[in-house]
């Protein structure tokens, strides 16, 4: 169960939301916790978080080791500070950033190089959905951002299957709906890296993930996780998507 905090909270804010959150979680077992924050929070959140079972990561990273890319983030900088796990290619850094394929391929490479788990994210917007073309998007997405780690390299990743349509707009696909996608997926996967990878490999769904609707979604048999924006706000809401 991963939080995307997005362009929310301050430093001291997120100390207060792990002082509520921790507690809350202590006795869950049953999954990976895991809660992505700003670039500028991640010192906080590793502190505040620190001997507990929730990792920490960043919502994006950069390729390069090092060098002259004002404003950019490096993995060896993230793992210094004690970052886990890491966000490639959600649909925003897409949309609005650019992000394609080939360098979502890159930083997915990077993460792995220097000891980050990526959550590698893919998804069809709204007009690809309606007009049928769902599974190529995927397909697409899939080759081109993914399919090209060695399989040594895929077994370290988690998959995050976030329509854009749902993200952020309280439109959620129906569990059958996210279900048919994660089987379409962990085909791929078995097309590419074997039956055995498929049946291991973790994919999360991700789009207006509530508690009033995770338990629906995480009865699938296909959905290993959720990933989770608005409602990983705060500490209460979280804490009940994951204690599901």
């Amino acid at each position: 169960m991963a939080g995307n905090w997005k362009m929310y909270k301050t430093a001291g804010e997120t100390t207060a939301f792990f002082e509520k959150f921790i507690p809350m979680v202590s006795a869950s077992t049953h999954c990976d916790i895991a809660i992505c924050a700003p670039f500028v929070n991640l010192p906080a959140a590793i502190s505040a978080a620190k001997g507990s079972r929730t990792g920490i990561g960043a919502q994006n990273l950069y390729w390069g080791k090092e060098g002259a890319f004002t404003g950019e983030v490096s993995g060896p900088m993230l793992k210094a500070i004690g970052c886990e796990w890491v966000i490639v290619g959600h649909s925003e850094r897409r949309q609005y950033f650019g992000e394609t394929d080939a360098t979502v391929l890159k930083r997915t490479q990077a993460a792995l190089e220097h000891g980050l788990k990526p959550i590698v994210c893919v998804g069809e917007r709204l007009e690809e959905r309606e007009s049928g073309n769902t599974e190529p998007v995927l397909r697409e997405q899939f080759d081109g951002g993914i399919a090209h780690l060695t399989p040594e390299q895929f077994a370290q990743i988690v998959i995050a299957y976030e329509p854009v349509w749902a993200i952020g707009t309280g439109k959620v696909a129906t569990p059958e709906m996210a279900c048919d996608a994660h089987r379409f997926l962990r085909g791929l996967i078995a097309a590419k890296y074997g039956a055995g990878q498929a049946a291991a490999s973790r994919i999360l769904y991700g789009g207006s993930v509530k508690p009033d609707n995770v338990k629906g979604l995480m009865a699938q048999v296909e959905i290993d996780g959720a990933l989770v924006g608005g409602a990983s706000l705060e500490p209460a809401s979280f804490a009940s998507i994951v204690n599901f």
